[in-house]
């Protein structure tokens, strides 16, 4: 009995797009000046602006552990992407905050992806790109576009 692979397929090329825009928005921050960041450490830097002022709230936001945050946020401090500030209201506790390079980054970040997606619209054409979008968001609900829900487990975050 022959078996399809239908699901499979359409997990693969889920996956198989991501990695694509993934790749090519790593060479180009790359090309940009930025060719130690990669794209989910530019989203944890965007989860981080948008209130994960902590290793277990970037943790939390990111579906990853703490120890996976913590090293995320790390490596992230260590390339001045992020600071660590004194929390005024408890000096035991040290808020993460985006720096200027940090906020560039995801400017660059940011403007690639429109780039890329402007060259997915070229290939399959605007109309079809945006059905897809519409369709994806059908399926996946708020939590493929909330940062705040975006599940970034499994992902490369180093």
């Amino acid at each position: 009995m022959l078996m399809t692979r239908k699901g499979a397929n359409l997990a693969l090329l889920l996956l198989g797009g991501f990695r694509q825009l993934a790749d090519a928005a790593t060479a180009e921050l790359s090309r940009r000046g930025y060719p130690e960041l990669r794209p989910t450490q530019e989203f944890a830097l965007r989860a981080i602006a948008a209130g994960a002022t902590s290793a277990s709230e970037l943790g939390r936001r990111m579906s990853i552990s703490k120890q996976a945050a913590a090293k995320v946020i790390a490596l992230l401090e260590a390339r001045g992407y992020l600071a660590r500030l004194d929390d005024e209201a408890d000096s035991r506790r040290k808020l993460l905050v985006v720096t200027p390079l940090g906020h560039q980054a995801m400017q660059a970040g940011e403007a690639i992806f429109d780039e890329l997606r402007s060259v997915w619209a070229q290939n399959i054409g605007a109309e079809a790109l945006d059905q897809l979008e519409r369709n994806l968001a059908l399926l996946v609900g708020d939590a493929g576009v909330d940062e705040d829900a975006a599940d970034w487990s499994g992902l490369d975050v180093q």
